[in-house]
């Protein structure tokens, strides 16, 4: 961020709008827009106009203007700052079934800062595989490796009952982000940050939007 504009806080609830609005302003970067305005913004992504100011006003290095709006390519760079895009961290999945395997081939973690490098395994029978280019090792290493490597994130993609032994661990190596995709709460130090993904809740959220959509369209 350029000096003399201090970021004090951002929010959790704006720090979820960011990632929508990089991929917005991504989408138009064809070399032939050199500002964008919080107005536009707010209309091609539905949102409140007041609410998209405020939010890119809190990520800005250089703030937006009334008449031209925001630097496209250096509100770009700002927000992907925010979000760390800019600091590549190395990760590692844990959990080698169809979902950790998914994660595995997926190649856009990369341009959110995030490097996957290694998977774990209890199954003897992975062990040894690539798979998305990543070599799966024995659970048995993962401290080590992780120590090793100074790997920062760890993706928990094990059985609910496995999930807090491996969270242990991961602790243990110096993992200080757990993304954690078991259906269940994991316990961890105040200096360690969690994320819960559980697709059981985001599938009943997702069916109870359809049924209010589906009754407002009868």
């Amino acid at each position: 961020m350029s000096e003399g504009k201090e970021i004090i806080s951002v929010s959790k609830h704006t720090m979820k709008r960011l990632p929508v609005y990089l991929s917005y302003l991504k989408s138009i970067n064809d070399g032939t827009i050199e500002n964008i305005s919080s107005p536009v913004i707010a209309r091609a992504l539905n949102l409140n106009e007041v609410q998209v100011r405020k939010d890119l006003a809190s990520v800005s290095s250089t703030g937006g203007k009334p008449k031209t709006g925001f630097d496209l390519l250096q509100l770009i760079n700002d927000i992907e700052n925010v979000l760390g895009y800019n600091n590549v961290n190395e990760a590692v999945v844990v959990g080698v079934g169809n979902l950790g395997k998914a994660l595995l081939k997926y190649s856009g973690f990369e341009e959110c800062g995030v490097r996957i490098t290694a998977a774990f395994e209890k199954n003897p029978e992975l062990l040894g595989e690539e798979i998305g280019g990543k070599t799966v090792f024995s659970v048995s290493r993962l401290q080590n490796l992780c120590e090793r490597m100074k790997i920062h994130i760890g993706i928990i993609t094990v059985p609910a009952e496995e999930a807090q032994e491996i969270c242990d661990i991961l602790v243990d190596s110096g993992i200080r982000g757990i993304w954690n995709f078991a259906p269940v709460k994991l316990n961890v130090p105040d200096n360690v940050a969690v994320r819960d993904e559980n697709l059981g809740v985001s599938l009943s959220l997702l069916s109870m939007q359809m049924k209010e959509i589906m009754k407002k369209n009868v």
